[in-house]
């Protein structure tokens, strides 16, 4: 590389999806003497709802959480489609003027801190061009997600070179494939297959759900009648706020009763899905998992589409592994055949932790599997870093809000008291807890690249909106950190006696 030139920014941002531009937009707003430069691989912004294209994409959280506390979602649905989504993205990010702020096909490859400096030097490299390029900052913020944008998860399936139909992983769905009137067969029980099922059913001949083992699925209303009327009587950003806060506050109530009472739970959901199913189904064989509820996370499907389209018979639900596929579809080791003229292999995301950058602090190496998170955003030992990485059992963005107004106050801290960095030190910290706490096969796959995580604020996950709203709100600044004025200061430890948090 010959010398590139040096794009400098106060604030670095890595990621221009839901994360990225709504902490884009909380800087300008309440830094706005911050220079901000967002940098996204891709070459549109919006992360997810950019990528997948694949029939029914919606959100499985409510909008009224899933959207950005600053911008009331406005729209009559509760649970929105992709394009919706994709839209309110953009807007916001117009409404905020962060769209200047944006360079699209700036893949981040490593960013190396120097201390003498208290700078990040950033390489890039162009998706488009592949240019190679340099980025300095004073804060590295990492909004890119937690999965690989470039492959799903894709099991070898024996025997999958033999089928004489398209195999369709649903992170990659071809425009022009076209479904009516054929039999297709979708291998998966998560999100994403519960989510297809439906809207294929809708045109397709029929639709088959292939799983190994069952999730629990429960129905949700599309449309939130509490909210319709909140928002009737009262001024919009009042009403967004207490419907955000409702639905929080019920999902925190639902996850803390499904870990203290698994078997009251199950029942609720057994005897939910039996109401929606036809008389006689297996419910037990197709909606009783063999884990506790929010072991994995739970599936939600709006208006309960998929049990209608199991009702109405243009979708089922089968139970059982692959053996082998064949030319004509799938045999399963019952020995029962299925026949198909598509697949979809709807087995899951490639985590991908700070989107696989490779990181180094004066020289050295960071492996973020040895690092502590530091309040679920932050790394042990490496300065003036912060990543967004949301609730496994509520929305997304509840956690990436309170990720970029901590990251806003921060950064006025350091402000105020002519702080040149802040690195989170677990000196004494003992750290043998998984980064995420859930059975998924996703997870599992991947938390030997993720960092751990303590056993006490500030060095937990709480998984807890109402926790994190007094940490990263309203908390210390100080508790278990290194702040450095000046790179010939002597630097100041700032500990905070160990609470239960």
């Amino acid at each position: 590389m010959s010398n590139p030139s040096i794009t400098d920014s106060d604030v670095l941002i890595v990621g221009a999806g839901l994360s990225g531009i709504g902490a884009a937009c909380q800087l300008r707003t309440a830094c706005p003497n911050k220079s901000v430069t967002v940098l996204e691989a891709r070459s549109a912004i919006g992360g997810t709802w950019d990528l997948f294209r694949y029939p029914g994409i919606r959100s499985d959280s409510d909008m009224f959480t899933l959207g950005y506390r600053f911008r009331p979602w406005t729209d009559p649905k509760a649970i929105a489609d992709g394009p919706t989504i994709l839209r309110y993205i953009h807007d916001t990010a117009e409404e905020f003027d962060v769209q200047r702020l944006i360079r699209l096909n700036h893949r981040v490859v490593s960013a190396h801190w120097d201390s003498a400096q208290s700078r990040w030097t950033v390489h890039v490299e162009r998706t488009d061009t592949h240019e190679q390029l340099l980025f300095c900052c004073a804060f590295l913020y990492v909004c890119s997600g937690y999965y690989r944008y470039d492959e799903g998860f894709s099991p070898r399936f024996p025997g999958v070179e033999q089928f004489g139909g398209p195999v369709i992983h649903p992170q990659h769905w071809p425009a022009d494939l076209d479904h009516a009137g054929k039999r297709v067969v979708v291998i998966g029980s998560g999100a994403t297959a519960v989510t297809l099922v439906p809207s294929l059913a809708e045109t397709a001949g029929h639709v088959t759900m292939l799983q190994r083992s069952p999730s629990y699925v429960a129905a949700r209303p599309a449309h939130d009648p509490i909210a319709d009327r909140l928002r009737a009587q009262l001024p919009q950003k009042l009403a967004y706020a207490l419907v955000r806060w409702k639905n929080a506050l019920l999902g925190i109530t639902f996850f803390n009763l499904s870990r203290r009472r698994p078997e009251l739970i199950k029942s609720m959901l057994r005897k939910a899905a039996t109401k929606q199913l036809p008389p006689g189904y297996a419910v037990d064989t197709h909606f009783a998992p063999s884990y506790n509820p929010w072991d994995q996370r739970m599936c939600l499907v709006p208006d309960g589409d998929l049990f209608a389209a199991i009702r109405d018979g243009r979708a089922d639900i089968v139970t059982d592994q692959i053996d082998t596929f064949t030319p004509t579809g799938l045999r399963l080791q019952s020995g029962a055949h299925l026949d198909a003229d598509i697949v979809v292999s709807a087995t899951g995301l490639n985590m991908l932790a700070i989107g696989g950058m490779a990181l180094r602090v004066d020289g050295r190496d960071i492996d973020v599997s040895q690092t502590v998170s530091y309040k679920g955003m932050m790394l042990s030992g490496v300065p003036n870093f912060a990543w967004t990485v949301g609730y496994t059992n509520a929305s997304w963005t509840l956690k990436a809000d309170l990720v970029a107004e901590y990251v806003c106050r921060l950064l006025q801290h350091m402000d105020r008291h002519h702080y040149a960095s802040v690195t989170p030190d677990a000196t004494g910290i003992t750290a043998a807890n998984p980064f995420l706490d859930l059975r998924s096969g996703y997870v599992q796959r991947s938390l030997a690249g993720l960092p751990t995580q303590g056993e006490h604020a500030p060095w937990r996950l709480h998984q807890n909106y109402v926790k994190d709203v007094w940490l990263l709100r309203r908390g210390r600044l100080d508790d278990d950190v290194i702040f450095t004025a000046a790179p010939a200061a002597a630097p100041a430890r700032h500990t905070t006696a160990m609470s239960s948090g």
